[in-house]
């Protein structure tokens, strides 16, 4: 009995603690100064159980991405099923995924940039992210480099120039979502006319 209840505290702590992270980071105009102590206190937890139980700042923030990342898994998964739509198509519909990603989390994301998490060209998720878009360019005639094209594209929605478009100069999120789709749509080059 007492193992379970344990258990069932542990969970519930963290449950706590991502949403007193998520809540924090969103709330904070500067998400660098989101400290372990402010999250522990707005957790209802002790700060050693963050460390315990995250090992640091980057293993807590990693832990709170990993959490919202479940809707744009699905949308790169479905992007990656054969047959599911136009090369052309899967690569913008993927990449405008991952940029609206980018700007509801963006707050998030660039504290995740700024706490030294992992070269993001080494985390799971790019790497999937990466290797849908690759094969979708892969199919489109004129790329000449689908890997290389996949990651200057990846590169266009970095959390830091989303964060910077959108809260230092002002974009609009649907401003900056036509401009990836405008800019997407050059480096393809014109669209290939139907067969007939």
């Amino acid at each position: 009995m007492t193992q379970r209840r344990e258990r069932a505290d542990a969970l519930r702590n963290r449950e706590a603690v991502l949403a007193a992270a998520d809540a924090l980071f969103a709330a904070s105009s500067s998400p660098q100064s989101v400290s372990m102590e402010e999250i522990a206190a707005a957790a209802g937890v002790g700060k050693g159980t963050l460390f315990r139980r995250f090992g640091d700042r980057a293993g807590l923030i990693g832990a709170v991405i990993a959490s919202r990342l479940d809707p744009l898994q699905q949308a790169v998964r479905e992007a990656g099923e054969e047959g599911a739509s136009p090369p052309r198509q899967r690569v913008l519909d993927l990449l405008d995924a991952a940029l609206r990603f980018k700007i509801e989390n963006r707050n998030l994301m660039s504290a995740a940039e700024d706490a030294g998490l992992s070269s993001p060209y080494r985390a799971e998720h790019y790497g999937r992210w990466h290797e849908v878009l690759r094969a979708a360019l892969a199919e489109l005639p004129g790329v000449r480099s689908a890997d290389f094209t996949a990651h200057a594209l990846l590169a266009a929605i970095r959390a830091d120039l989303v964060a910077h478009l959108i809260d230092d100069q002002g974009m609009a999120p649907e401003a900056l979502r036509a401009s990836l789709a405008a800019y997407v749509d050059d480096a393809l080059g014109p669209d290939a006319p139907p067969e007939a």
